[in-house]
């Protein structure tokens, strides 16, 4: 299975997403977002794509809260995946340990906010941030990411 994993992408609608992230999301099994779409239309656009998951952020707009919750868990073939911004934003220094209490027994914790591609497997779980599909500050350059699941959960970050 391959998800494509997005997040802070602050911005309106698909049209505003590199091509190449286009691309790449219309042949994954999953979609997830984890949060600060900014724009409702943004999360409208993203569930015709196919099978999407998100979570919202604390720069997500009333519109974008009611439909998404701040936590949401994912399993897959055996592999428990917890998604989180945080929605209660907060410094980005040292999120993993403000995030990990959030969830029990997971293999993989994505989450966003800092806007900074990471993927450290600390212990039992993997730690996932995409960074920024749209290089929003302070962000370094565009990236993306993608959840391999095999026999293990294996994290891949592309720079678009």
């Amino acid at each position: 299975m391959k998800i494509g994993v997005i997040s802070d992408t602050h911005t309106n609608s698909l049209d505003r997403l590199p091509k190449k992230l286009l691309d790449e999301l219309s042949g994954m099994d999953m979609i997830v977002h984890a949060g600060d779409y900014t724009e409702k239309k943004l999360l409208d656009d993203l569930r015709k794509l196919g099978n999407f998951r998100g979570v919202y952020g604390n720069m997500d707009s009333w519109d974008i809260r009611k439909e998404l919750s701040a936590i949401h868990n994912l399993e897959f073939e055996g592999f428990r995946i917890g998604v989180n911004h945080p929605a209660e934003g907060g410094a980005p220094f040292g999120i993993e340990k403000r995030l990990r209490p959030k969830f029990k027994d997971i293999h993989a914790l994505i989450y966003g906010h800092t806007h900074q591609a990471k993927h450290e497997k600390v212990g039992d779980v993997l730690y996932f941030n995409a960074g920024s599909a749209t290089g929003t500050f302070p962000a370094l350059k565009k990236t993306f990411g993608i959840l391999h699941i095999e026999k293990e959960i294996r994290g891949e970050i592309i720079k678009l």
